[in-house]
């Protein structure tokens, strides 16, 4: 059973920083692609980036290209997102996922198999 726990949400002023973490359960954490998604009030849940088993691979969303760094530990089964120049138009509830499926890194939602409960970060303007 995979569990995946997401951590380090709040409150930040725009132009601020936070680091996101998420916790996975399971001893095959290295095989799995893991990506990080958004959902704002009133809209679909969105990518953000993903990155790959060895982590020596990212892929981002226009959207947070330059501002945002997905990183992960494989011996503490975590990964990151750190967040920086944040924009109040990045507030939204935040969600890692896990794609056990054996592919590369992958923007769509159908493609990853465990969801975390997520973690909202609001951006002050």
């Amino acid at each position: 059973q995979v569990q995946l726990v997401e951590s380090g949400g709040g409150l930040v002023q725009a132009g601020g920083s936070l680091r996101l973490s998420c916790a996975a359960s399971g001893r095959t954490f290295n095989t799995w692609v893991m990506g990080w998604f958004r959902q704002a009030p009133g809209k679909e849940r969105e990518f953000v980036g993903g990155i790959n088993r060895s982590g020596g691979s990212t892929y981002y969303a226009s959207s947070v290209k330059g501002r945002f760094s997905v990183s992960r530990d494989n011996a503490k089964n975590t990964v990151y997102l750190q967040m920086n120049s944040l924009k109040p138009e990045d507030t939204a509830v935040y969600y890692c996922a896990a794609d056990l499926g054996g592919g590369g890194i992958s923007s769509l939602r159908g493609r990853y198999d465990y969801w975390g409960q997520g973690t909202q970060v609001t951006v002050s303007s």
